[in-house]
């Protein structure tokens, strides 16, 4: 029987800057009698780990440029905040009413550079913040792998996950930022199909596959379970990074 089992984290609570994330996710496993596996896959939403790495940044802090204040007129966005996603773009590549379509510091292409206001609360003193991505997913995983590999004694995969647009497409789906343990994408180019015929152009996003599969027992709103086991996945181990998935510009046919 070919099986893969997903199950959401409970009892992770609000995550504050400099939290120790890896005790965190080890603990509630372990309360929910289920301590992490060697050849576990822990898929991680971006905005607890972006809150345990001090991620925010205060609103009444910016002071939005002449670019900033144009680019919020035409996408009707408080010009701090279009202040903030610019401080965090290489690059804008659209901008439209209530939109601004970007590609990051860290090479995503992606609305409004992932930065969230959304179940981000204000500081002690209530003041409005925002959340940024972290700045280097990849080596966030890392370093959580790292980290859950010494309480726990178990080498798991980790992925760190985000609910992104596409481009053909309707609708967010949770998309891997950041891997570690496990390759992100998976070339099957030359391998034979079911009648033998060799593969010539399949690469399968892997990560980003786990990603989506987690997302939905994370939900969207208010369901406060951030965080997935995914026990049972055969695919090969592996030094991976999120970076493997992004298309580079010479490939790109619609940019």
């Amino acid at each position: 029987m070919t099986r893969l089992e997903l199950v959401a984290v409970e009892g992770i609570g609000a995550i504050r800057a400099k939290d120790d994330l890896g005790r965190i996710l080890v603990e509630a496993l372990r309360a929910m009698k289920l301590p992490p596996a060697d050849g576990d896959v822990l898929v991680v939403a971006q905005k607890i780990v972006s809150k345990a790495e001090d991620r925010f940044v205060l609103l009444d802090s910016i002071e939005p440029s002449p670019r900033a204040i144009e680019l919020a007129r035409q996408c009707g966005k408080d010009a701090r905040l279009v202040e903030v996603i610019l401080s965090e773009s290489r690059e804008v590549l659209r901008v439209a009413p209530g939109l601004i379509v970007v590609e990051d510091a860290r090479g995503l292409v992606l609305a409004n550079a992932g930065v969230d206001r959304s179940n981000v609360e204000p500081d002690d003193s209530y003041h409005e913040r925002v959340l940024l991505l972290p700045k280097d997913p990849d080596a966030s995983a890392a370093q959580l792998r790292a980290r859950i590999r010494d309480l726990a004694g178990v080498d798991v995969g980790v992925v760190v996950n985000d609910s992104l647009g596409r481009a053909w497409r309707l609708g967010i789906v949770g998309t891997a930022i950041g891997v570690s343990g496990l390759p992100a994408l998976l070339d099957r180019r030359g391998e034979p199909d079911l009648h033998g015929r060799r593969l010539e152009i399949t690469e399968v996003g892997i990560a980003d596959e786990l990603a989506a599969g987690a997302s939905v027992l994370m939900g969207q709103a208010a369901e406060g379970l951030p965080a997935v086991l995914v026990r049972g996945f055969a695919g090969p181990r592996g030094d991976g990074a999120a970076r493997e998935l992004l298309r580079p510009r010479k490939t790109d046919l619609f940019r």
